[in-house]
């Protein structure tokens, strides 16, 4: 479970551009839930990540994890438990290194290097039973640097790397935004099996509506800080794009956005 208490954030607090964006801002995912986030632009949605993952300190209340309060934690330290996935797959991969590596690398997670070798290769064939039933070719790849791979490659190499060792949650943070409509509808079902494969918690920040009502199993629109629309299970299959497009719509146009 994860749970937000009330959160206060404000950016620029002292100037005349002071915003105060969650004000006793109260969440609760349950443990398995994969729930995507959309809204407008500067709704909250990144910045409610950001403090799940300690890149940003909230000003007041409390952040749990499966009943630990992880706030007082370095950003390093609540990585133990958690993978994320950006929109850069340079972000989660060394693009200077070969495919190898990298899976090596994250292989390493949460462990001590001493004096081995940084790279296993008794594990090559593991890697290729996880790369093969991609489809991408990556299994054919893993001495090719992963600067050389294409986007769709990169970031299902990432999204890999985030979850080869055991981990509860996965933060994904418009990780499909940057690739072409066949190639993020792949990431999207090799992201759905992970997380049901591994019963992991995961949030997911779209601007891909569509992707929201298909994938996972709760939906949460935030509007300047603030949830104003949460469906899950049922509710959520009973929603219809063009509604969800039409409240979205009129946010995003509200905030001076367009969609």
């Amino acid at each position: 479970m994860l749970e937000l208490k009330h959160i206060d954030k404000s950016f620029h607090k002292g100037t005349v551009n002071e915003n105060q964006l969650f004000k006793d801002f109260n969440l609760t995912i349950a443990k398995g839930d994969f729930v995507s986030i959309i809204g407008s632009n500067g709704s909250g949605k990144s910045t409610l990540l950001n403090l799940v993952c300690g890149s940003l300190s909230q000003d007041g209340g409390e952040i749990w994890m499966e009943g630990q309060r992880v706030d007082p934690l370095r950003d390093h330290q609540r990585y133990k438990r958690m993978g994320r996935v950006f929109q850069d797959p340079a972000m989660g991969t060394s693009p200077s290194m070969t495919l190898l590596e990298n899976l090596s690398m994250a292989d390493n997670k949460n462990q001590s290097w001493g004096l081995r070798r940084g790279v296993n290769r008794d594990r090559l064939a593991a890697y290729r039973d996880l790369l093969a039933p991609l489809g991408l070719g990556l299994e054919n790849k893993l001495h090719d640097k992963v600067g050389g791979l294409s986007g769709g490659q990169r970031q299902a190499v990432a999204l890999l790397m985030a979850t080869l060792t055991p981990i509860d949650f996965l933060i994904l943070d418009e990780h499909t935004a940057a690739l072409d409509p066949k190639t993020a509808n792949i990431i999207m079902d090799l992201t759905d099996k992970i997380v049901r494969d591994k019963g992991l918690t995961a949030l997911m920040v779209t601007h891909n509506l569509q992707h929201s009502l298909t994938y996972g199993n709760r939906i949460l629109m935030m509007h300047e800080g603030q949830v104003i629309l949460d469906k899950r299970d049922q509710a959520k299959k009973n929603l219809v794009l063009d509604e969800v497009l039409d409240q979205f719509y009129e946010i995003s146009i509200e905030a001076g956005n367009s969609i």
